[in-house]
Protein backbone atom coordinates (compact mmCIF):
# COMPACT_ATOMS: atom_id res chain seq x y z
CA UNK A 1 0.00 0.00 0.00
CA UNK A 2 1.44 3.27 -0.92
CA UNK A 3 1.00 5.96 1.54
CA UNK A 4 -0.39 9.56 0.44
CA UNK A 5 2.74 11.85 0.73
CA UNK A 6 0.05 14.55 1.35
CA UNK A 7 -1.27 13.00 4.43
CA UNK A 8 2.37 13.44 5.76
CA UNK A 9 2.65 15.53 9.07
CA UNK A 10 5.41 18.01 9.11
CA UNK A 11 6.57 20.51 12.06
CA UNK A 12 4.24 22.95 12.81
CA UNK A 13 4.62 26.76 12.51
CA UNK A 14 3.67 28.73 15.36
CA UNK A 15 3.40 32.49 15.50
CA UNK A 16 3.31 34.87 12.65
CA UNK A 17 6.14 36.10 10.74
CA UNK A 18 5.99 38.76 8.44
CA UNK A 19 8.95 40.05 5.89
CA UNK A 20 10.23 43.18 6.07
CA UNK A 21 13.09 43.06 3.86
CA UNK A 22 15.34 40.45 1.99
CA UNK A 23 18.71 40.85 1.70
CA UNK A 24 18.97 39.48 -1.83
CA UNK A 25 22.83 39.66 -2.06
CA UNK A 26 25.90 41.18 -0.47
CA UNK A 27 26.88 40.65 3.27
CA UNK A 28 24.66 39.04 5.91
CA UNK A 29 23.51 41.27 8.13
CA UNK A 30 23.61 40.82 12.09
CA UNK A 31 22.21 43.58 14.20
CA UNK A 32 19.10 45.24 13.67
CA UNK A 33 17.25 48.38 15.59
CA UNK A 34 14.06 50.15 14.68
CA UNK A 35 14.13 53.94 15.67
CA UNK A 36 10.70 55.57 17.50
CA UNK A 37 9.78 56.97 14.33
CA UNK A 38 10.02 53.38 12.41
CA UNK A 39 13.49 54.17 10.62
CA UNK A 40 15.33 50.42 10.61
CA UNK A 41 18.48 50.13 10.97
CA UNK A 42 21.10 47.08 10.21
CA UNK A 43 24.54 46.41 10.50
CA UNK A 44 27.27 43.81 8.60
CA UNK A 45 30.02 42.87 10.90
CA UNK A 46 33.52 42.17 8.23
CA UNK A 47 33.53 37.95 8.45
CA UNK A 48 34.48 37.13 5.11
CA UNK A 49 31.89 38.51 2.87
CA UNK A 50 32.07 41.88 1.15
CA UNK A 51 31.08 44.84 3.01
CA UNK A 52 30.64 47.68 1.33
CA UNK A 53 28.79 49.69 4.29
CA UNK A 54 28.86 47.73 7.79
CA UNK A 55 26.11 50.05 8.90
CA UNK A 56 23.32 50.74 6.69
CA UNK A 57 19.42 52.32 6.99
CA UNK A 58 16.74 50.65 5.35
CA UNK A 59 14.88 53.09 2.96
CA UNK A 60 12.53 52.72 0.11
CA UNK A 61 13.60 48.64 0.28
CA UNK A 62 17.11 49.80 -0.20
CA UNK A 63 20.19 49.07 2.02
CA UNK A 64 21.92 52.75 2.38
CA UNK A 65 25.36 53.58 4.25
CA UNK A 66 24.65 55.27 7.29
CA UNK A 67 25.30 58.24 8.31
CA UNK A 68 27.28 58.62 5.24
CA UNK A 69 29.84 56.50 2.98
CA UNK A 70 33.04 57.73 4.69
CA UNK A 71 31.76 56.68 7.98
CA UNK A 72 32.31 53.61 6.57
CA UNK A 73 34.92 53.82 5.23
CA UNK A 74 37.88 53.03 7.45
CA UNK A 75 41.69 54.21 6.76
CA UNK A 76 42.59 51.16 9.21
CA UNK A 77 41.63 48.53 11.86
CA UNK A 78 42.67 51.63 14.93
CA UNK A 79 40.53 54.33 12.83
CA UNK A 80 38.92 56.33 15.79
CA UNK A 81 36.85 58.28 13.04
CA UNK A 82 35.06 55.52 11.38
CA UNK A 83 33.65 52.04 11.97
CA UNK A 84 35.98 49.27 11.28
CA UNK A 85 33.43 46.04 11.92
CA UNK A 86 30.30 46.87 13.89
CA UNK A 87 28.55 43.77 15.47
CA UNK A 88 25.27 45.46 16.67
CA UNK A 89 23.61 48.82 16.04
CA UNK A 90 21.02 50.02 19.17
CA UNK A 91 18.60 52.84 19.17
CA UNK A 92 18.65 54.20 22.85
CA UNK A 93 15.73 55.56 24.98
CA UNK A 94 16.35 58.89 23.46
CA UNK A 95 16.02 57.90 19.91
CA UNK A 96 19.74 58.22 19.03
CA UNK A 97 21.25 55.63 17.35
CA UNK A 98 24.12 54.13 18.68
CA UNK A 99 26.96 51.94 16.56
CA UNK A 100 29.38 49.07 18.64
CA UNK A 101 32.23 48.42 16.45
CA UNK A 102 34.49 45.48 17.59
CA UNK A 103 37.36 46.92 15.39
CA UNK A 104 37.82 43.50 15.06
CA UNK A 105 37.19 42.13 10.93
CA UNK A 106 37.30 38.52 11.17
CA UNK A 107 37.89 38.21 14.52
CA UNK A 108 41.73 39.65 14.51
CA UNK A 109 43.48 41.17 17.44
CA UNK A 110 41.90 44.23 18.09
CA UNK A 111 43.86 47.76 17.93
CA UNK A 112 43.12 50.77 20.18
CA UNK A 113 41.04 53.33 18.40
CA UNK A 114 39.29 50.70 16.36
CA UNK A 115 36.79 49.41 19.25
CA UNK A 116 34.23 52.29 20.78
CA UNK A 117 31.00 53.12 20.95
CA UNK A 118 29.52 55.75 18.56
CA UNK A 119 26.09 57.80 18.96
CA UNK A 120 24.38 59.09 15.90
CA UNK A 121 21.57 62.02 16.22
CA UNK A 122 19.13 60.57 14.47
CA UNK A 123 17.22 64.03 14.06
CA UNK A 124 20.65 65.28 11.70
CA UNK A 125 22.22 61.96 11.08
CA UNK A 126 25.20 63.20 12.64
CA UNK A 127 27.80 61.53 14.42
CA UNK A 128 27.81 63.45 18.27
CA UNK A 129 29.60 61.75 20.53
CA UNK A 130 32.48 58.41 20.25
CA UNK A 131 33.69 56.52 23.04
CA UNK A 132 37.06 54.98 22.23
CA UNK A 133 37.72 52.07 24.36
CA UNK A 134 41.17 51.74 25.70
CA UNK A 135 43.42 48.62 26.06
CA UNK A 136 43.04 47.55 29.45
CA UNK A 137 39.29 47.71 28.93
CA UNK A 138 39.08 46.44 25.21
CA UNK A 139 41.52 43.95 25.27
CA UNK A 140 43.64 42.12 22.00
CA UNK A 141 40.90 39.53 22.28
CA UNK A 142 37.88 41.52 22.89
CA UNK A 143 35.01 40.94 20.82
CA UNK A 144 31.72 43.58 21.39
CA UNK A 145 28.74 41.62 20.54
CA UNK A 146 25.73 43.63 22.21
CA UNK A 147 25.69 47.17 23.99
CA UNK A 148 21.98 47.68 25.95
CA UNK A 149 21.55 51.44 27.51
CA UNK A 150 19.65 52.82 31.01
CA UNK A 151 19.62 56.95 30.45
CA UNK A 152 18.50 57.13 34.24
CA UNK A 153 21.46 56.43 35.56
CA UNK A 154 24.26 59.46 36.36
CA UNK A 155 24.55 62.42 34.55
CA UNK A 156 23.73 60.87 30.78
CA UNK A 157 23.12 57.48 31.54
CA UNK A 158 25.11 54.07 31.26
CA UNK A 159 25.55 51.49 28.81
CA UNK A 160 26.30 48.00 29.36
CA UNK A 161 27.91 45.69 26.83
CA UNK A 162 29.16 42.20 27.02
CA UNK A 163 32.22 40.97 25.03
CA UNK A 164 31.40 37.50 23.56
CA UNK A 165 35.59 36.47 22.58
CA UNK A 166 35.81 33.12 21.92
CA UNK A 167 39.71 32.93 22.11
CA UNK A 168 39.97 35.01 25.50
CA UNK A 169 38.45 36.61 28.72
CA UNK A 170 34.94 37.83 28.83
CA UNK A 171 33.07 39.89 30.73
CA UNK A 172 30.48 42.68 31.03
CA UNK A 173 31.78 46.40 30.07
CA UNK A 174 30.02 49.38 31.40
CA UNK A 175 30.00 53.10 30.05
CA UNK A 176 29.47 55.88 32.03
CA UNK A 177 27.89 58.21 28.77
CA UNK A 178 28.53 61.33 30.24
CA UNK A 179 32.48 61.02 31.12
CA UNK A 180 33.30 58.25 28.51
CA UNK A 181 34.74 56.02 31.65
CA UNK A 182 34.92 52.67 30.89
CA UNK A 183 35.19 49.20 32.99
CA UNK A 184 35.13 45.72 33.13
CA UNK A 185 33.33 43.60 35.37
CA UNK A 186 32.52 40.42 36.01
CA UNK A 187 36.06 39.24 34.42
CA UNK A 188 35.83 35.33 33.30
CA UNK A 189 33.03 34.73 35.24
CA UNK A 190 31.67 31.23 34.98
CA UNK A 191 28.61 32.76 33.78
CA UNK A 192 29.95 34.27 30.98
CA UNK A 193 31.54 31.34 29.82
CA UNK A 194 30.84 29.26 26.32
CA UNK A 195 29.69 25.83 27.67
CA UNK A 196 30.96 23.00 25.36
CA UNK A 197 30.88 18.82 24.79
CA UNK A 198 30.33 16.71 26.49
CA UNK A 199 28.35 19.25 29.06
CA UNK A 200 26.52 21.34 25.73
CA UNK A 201 26.44 20.22 22.25
CA UNK A 202 24.88 22.35 19.73
CA UNK A 203 22.25 20.75 17.27
CA UNK A 204 20.95 23.39 14.11
CA UNK A 205 19.19 21.29 11.16
CA UNK A 206 20.18 18.57 12.22
CA UNK A 207 23.63 18.41 13.09
CA UNK A 208 26.20 19.24 15.83
CA UNK A 209 27.11 23.11 15.55
CA UNK A 210 30.71 22.87 15.84
CA UNK A 211 33.56 25.41 13.98
CA UNK A 212 35.51 23.17 11.25
CA UNK A 213 36.84 25.58 8.90
CA UNK A 214 38.61 23.22 6.26
CA UNK A 215 37.64 19.44 5.55
CA UNK A 216 40.04 17.53 7.27
CA UNK A 217 40.01 19.82 10.24
CA UNK A 218 38.96 18.83 13.80
CA UNK A 219 36.00 19.83 14.56
CA UNK A 220 36.28 22.15 17.68
CA UNK A 221 33.32 23.53 19.74
CA UNK A 222 31.63 27.33 19.14
CA UNK A 223 33.42 28.92 22.39
CA UNK A 224 31.52 32.52 22.10
CA UNK A 225 30.56 34.05 25.52
CA UNK A 226 28.84 36.37 27.17
CA UNK A 227 26.67 37.16 24.13
CA UNK A 228 22.98 38.70 24.47
CA UNK A 229 22.13 41.38 26.96
CA UNK A 230 18.82 43.06 27.86
CA UNK A 231 17.94 45.04 30.83
CA UNK A 232 14.65 43.94 32.94
CA UNK A 233 12.26 46.64 32.91
CA UNK A 234 12.65 48.33 36.34
CA UNK A 235 16.07 48.78 35.27
CA UNK A 236 17.16 46.62 38.58
CA UNK A 237 19.21 43.37 36.90
CA UNK A 238 21.17 42.76 33.79
CA UNK A 239 20.45 39.76 31.72
CA UNK A 240 22.78 38.05 29.58
CA UNK A 241 23.76 34.46 28.28
CA UNK A 242 26.88 33.55 26.12
CA UNK A 243 25.70 31.41 22.96
CA UNK A 244 26.94 28.56 23.30
CA UNK A 245 24.70 27.98 26.39
CA UNK A 246 20.93 26.84 27.05
CA UNK A 247 21.21 29.20 30.48
CA UNK A 248 20.85 32.77 31.05
CA UNK A 249 21.92 34.71 33.87
CA UNK A 250 20.97 38.15 35.44
CA UNK A 251 23.27 40.50 37.66
CA UNK A 252 22.19 43.90 40.02
CA UNK A 253 22.95 46.86 37.91
CA UNK A 254 23.72 49.20 41.16
CA UNK A 255 26.46 45.88 41.81
CA UNK A 256 27.97 46.99 38.11
CA UNK A 257 28.06 50.60 38.25
CA UNK A 258 29.41 50.71 41.38
CA UNK A 259 32.93 51.42 41.21
CA UNK A 260 33.54 51.31 45.18
CA UNK A 261 32.55 47.69 45.01
CA UNK A 262 35.18 44.83 44.28
CA UNK A 263 34.66 42.04 41.47
CA UNK A 264 33.71 39.60 44.65
CA UNK A 265 30.69 41.61 45.48
CA UNK A 266 29.84 42.12 42.41
CA UNK A 267 30.01 38.32 40.81
CA UNK A 268 28.16 37.63 44.60
CA UNK A 269 24.77 39.81 42.67
CA UNK A 270 24.68 36.71 40.08
CA UNK A 271 22.00 34.89 39.58
CA UNK A 272 21.32 32.16 37.28
CA UNK A 273 18.17 32.07 35.86
CA UNK A 274 17.79 28.63 34.85
CA UNK A 275 17.29 26.85 31.45
CA UNK A 276 15.95 28.60 28.61
CA UNK A 277 15.27 25.72 26.76
CA UNK A 278 17.81 26.76 23.83
CA UNK A 279 20.68 28.49 22.60
CA UNK A 280 21.25 31.76 21.03
CA UNK A 281 22.81 34.91 20.78
CA UNK A 282 20.23 37.33 21.06
CA UNK A 283 18.31 39.31 24.38
CA UNK A 284 15.56 41.51 24.44
CA UNK A 285 12.77 43.27 26.77
CA UNK A 286 9.83 44.85 26.50
CA UNK A 287 7.85 47.38 28.79
CA UNK A 288 5.59 44.80 29.59
CA UNK A 289 8.36 42.68 31.20
CA UNK A 290 8.55 39.97 29.22
CA UNK A 291 12.46 38.95 28.37
CA UNK A 292 13.03 37.92 24.62
CA UNK A 293 15.41 34.92 23.98
CA UNK A 294 16.42 33.61 20.09
CA UNK A 295 16.42 30.04 19.87
CA UNK A 296 18.68 28.86 16.99
CA UNK A 297 18.29 25.51 17.19
CA UNK A 298 14.21 25.51 17.13
CA UNK A 299 14.08 28.20 14.56
CA UNK A 300 12.05 29.74 17.05
CA UNK A 301 12.18 32.67 19.42
CA UNK A 302 10.83 32.35 22.90
CA UNK A 303 9.92 34.59 25.80
CA UNK A 304 10.06 34.83 29.47
CA UNK A 305 6.99 36.01 30.76
CA UNK A 306 6.79 38.07 34.58
CA UNK A 307 5.76 35.45 36.14
CA UNK A 308 8.59 33.01 35.11
CA UNK A 309 6.58 30.99 32.60
CA UNK A 310 8.42 30.20 28.73
CA UNK A 311 6.26 30.08 26.13
CA UNK A 312 7.21 30.40 22.19
CA UNK A 313 6.60 33.59 20.45
CA UNK A 314 7.09 32.12 17.20
CA UNK A 315 8.49 29.13 15.71
CA UNK A 316 8.74 28.76 11.32
CA UNK A 317 11.72 27.06 9.36
CA UNK A 318 12.25 30.43 7.71
CA UNK A 319 13.98 31.42 11.16
CA UNK A 320 17.59 30.18 10.11
CA UNK A 321 19.63 31.33 13.19
CA UNK A 322 17.18 34.04 14.70
CA UNK A 323 20.17 36.47 15.40
CA UNK A 324 19.39 40.18 16.52
CA UNK A 325 16.28 41.39 17.97
CA UNK A 326 14.86 45.05 18.21
CA UNK A 327 11.31 45.86 20.31
CA UNK A 328 9.58 48.58 18.15
CA UNK A 329 7.10 51.17 19.15
CA UNK A 330 4.85 49.61 16.58
CA UNK A 331 3.82 46.64 18.48
CA UNK A 332 6.23 44.36 16.87
CA UNK A 333 9.97 42.33 17.40
CA UNK A 334 11.77 42.76 14.59
CA UNK A 335 14.52 40.30 13.99
CA UNK A 336 17.60 39.07 11.48
CA UNK A 337 17.35 35.41 10.05
CA UNK A 338 21.21 35.60 8.80
CA UNK A 339 21.74 31.58 8.36
CA UNK A 340 24.89 32.08 10.63
CA UNK A 341 25.38 28.60 11.02
CA UNK A 342 26.03 27.93 7.22
CA UNK A 343 29.11 29.80 7.07
CA UNK A 344 32.41 27.95 6.09
CA UNK A 345 33.82 28.18 9.55
CA UNK A 346 31.33 25.46 10.74
CA UNK A 347 30.87 23.57 7.41
CA UNK A 348 34.05 22.34 6.42
CA UNK A 349 35.22 25.04 4.20
CA UNK A 350 31.75 25.28 1.87
CA UNK A 351 29.92 28.32 2.31
CA UNK A 352 25.65 26.81 2.77
CA UNK A 353 24.24 30.03 2.96
CA UNK A 354 21.79 30.77 -0.37
CA UNK A 355 20.07 34.10 -0.40
CA UNK A 356 18.18 36.09 1.21
CA UNK A 357 18.90 36.56 4.22
CA UNK A 358 15.55 37.80 5.66
CA UNK A 359 14.65 40.70 8.60
CA UNK A 360 11.52 39.78 10.21
CA UNK A 361 9.15 40.74 12.26
CA UNK A 362 6.09 39.59 14.52
CA UNK A 363 3.46 40.83 16.75
CA UNK A 364 4.06 41.36 20.27
CA UNK A 365 1.72 44.06 21.19
CA UNK A 366 4.44 45.72 23.69
CA UNK A 367 7.14 48.55 22.95
CA UNK A 368 10.30 49.08 24.01
CA UNK A 369 11.65 49.92 27.51
CA UNK A 370 12.34 53.68 27.72
CA UNK A 371 14.88 53.82 30.66
CA UNK A 372 15.47 57.39 30.97
CA UNK A 373 14.29 60.49 32.85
Amino acid sequence: MTANTADLQTDRTLGELEVVHQFTDGPMPTGVSVSHTGRVFVNFPKWGDDVPATVAEIRDGQVVAFPEQAWNDPSGDDDRGAFVSVQSIVVDPADRLWVLDTGSPLFQPTQVGGPKLVCVDLATDTVVQTIVFPREVALETTYLNDVRFDLRRGEAGIAYITDSADSGENAIIVVDLASGEVWRRLRDHPSTKAQVPPELLLMVEGRPFLEQPEPDAQPQPVAMGADGIAISADGARLWYCPLASRHWYSVATDALVDRAQDDAAVAATVVDEGDKGCAGDGLETDDAGNLYATAGEQNAIVRRRPDGTMETVVHDPRLLWPDTMSVATDGHLYVTANQLHRQSRYSGGTDLRRFPYVLFRTPIGAGPVLLRR
